[in-house]
């Protein structure tokens, strides 16, 4: 049963975000990348076989692979990746920047230039569940950004088979390589490279906690999009909301995982009574139940306070991936909430639009890091350099002021950098 908390709420206890050190797990991702550096496809296949119950000769999904999966998928649903997939590209080329350049007096430039990653890796989860979502969200930003080589890893099923829809999906979304490969190993393959599959600059998308770690320990070597938790939704609801929507819509969360968020704050206590009691029966009609149950047990909380203004206090506090302002009027409270991954607004406007359909990414930042972080965009495939160029009458006018300041912080060459041209 959802935990219900009154006006009097600990903000603290209720977050529930312990500091996690995950010792145990890290230790094996260690030892799981030393293999795959020292012995490249090698370890790739002998823990492929251990995890993924499945010996394989090639890593590298073939054409042949590909154009299979394309005869198995329907006509129906891959028309519906391929209008999901023109959403998503529609939503992230409007991101898409534009460098500058400013001259100033005496012929000085300055500017700041974008320049595409050249190579990402994309990671595809397999496990519980199967996420042609996750391609287009990842692989769709990095073609619009210009990246001229994307990666994708992702595990292949007891058959040795990677699913269908994932194949499509890539094929649809332009992956360029794509390999029967998951875990941390596939992590460490892209940050390092092996003799099958080519070393990237940057590697984003979702996985376990082995996964997560094995990102955080390469990072530095590669680029990484962020650890992405757990995922979460809360939802802010006033008297006008449907509690049985109010009910799908957390349970939307909690069937990912065992250790998923779903939080309601509302102003109305029935609302908060009726979803309660919305969720103990539409769980019992879930196919993924036991997952489902886990997360809204333990994780799962309905917090009830005194005005909307309160809840809107409360989600900033928490920082959630997933906001559903489900309220009269949502467009009034817009501009008052600072921390969340992606926003929805209004009671016809469910989570799940955001995770398939609309078109902004899906790829968003979790455990309180929306405080901080954004959603993976097509920024998350380009990098900014800046540009100067001074001429000698410039240089002239400010030489000994940089000279002084590199002085002043004792070094001298500096200074001298900046003298010596004008010196006989």
């Amino acid at each position: 049963m959802i935990k219900i908390f009154d006006k009097d709420f600990d903000i603290n206890k209720v977050l529930n975000r312990e500091i996690q050190t995950y010792g145990e797990y890290e230790s094996v991702v260690k030892e799981v990348i030393a293999q795959v550096l020292a012995r490249g496809d090698e370890a790739l296949k002998q823990y492929t076989q251990k995890f993924d119950g499945v010996l394989l000769d090639d890593l590298l999904v073939s054409k042949q692979e590909i154009q299979e999966a394309k005869a198995q998928v329907g006509d129906e649903f891959k028309n519906i990746l391929k209008t999901a997939a023109e959403n998503i590209a529609f939503f992230h080329k409007m991101q898409v920047k534009k460098g500058f350049e400013v001259t100033k007096q005496d012929g000085i430039i300055l500017g700041q230039k974008y320049t595409p990653i050249q190579k990402a890796g994309i990671y595809v989860p397999g496990g519980t569940a199967s996420y042609p979502s996750t391609v287009l969200m990842n692989a769709i930003p990095a073609k619009i950004a210009g990246v001229s080589e994307i990666v994708m890893c992702t595990p292949p099923q007891k058959d040795g088979k990677i699913k269908a829809e994932i194949l499509v999906a890539a094929d649809l979304a332009g992956v360029d390589k794509i390999f029967k490969c998951g875990g941390a190993q596939a992590i460490a393959a892209m940050a390092y490279g092996t003799e099958s599959i080519p070393q990237v600059y940057k590697i984003v998308g979702p996985g376990n906690i082995f996964v997560a770690l094995a990102k955080k320990l390469v990072f530095g070597t590669v680029s990484i999009d962020m650890i992405a938790g757990p995922s979460e939704i809360l939802v802010i609801a006033d008297k006008s909301a449907n509690p049985t929507h109010l009910a799908a819509d957390l349970l939307s969360q909690a069937e990912h995982d065992k250790l998923a968020t779903a939080v309601l704050v509302t102003d109305s206590k029935d609302i908060a009574l009726q979803t309660a009691q919305q969720i103990e029966r539409q769980l019992a009609l879930l196919p993924r139940q036991d997952i489902a149950r886990a997360s809204i047990d333990n994780n799962g909380k309905i917090i009830v306070v005194d005005s909307i203004d309160k809840a809107i206090e409360v989600s900033n506090a928490i920082a959630p991936e997933h906001l559903e302002v489900c309220v009269q009027n949502p467009y009034d409270y817009l501009d008052k909430i600072t921390n969340a991954g992606s926003i929805f607004l209004g009671g016809y406007t469910p989570e799940a639009l955001g995770d398939y359909f609309a078109g902004p990414n899906h790829t968003l930042p979790t455990s309180g890091s929306a405080k901080f972080s954004s959603p993976l965009s097509v920024d998350d495939f380009v990098k900014k350099s800046s540009y100067i160029q001074y001429t000698k009458q410039a240089l002239g006018k400010v030489k000994d002021q940089v000279a002084t300041f590199a002085q002043a912080e004792g070094l001298s060459a500096h200074a001298k950098s900046a003298t010596i041209r004008f010196e006989e």
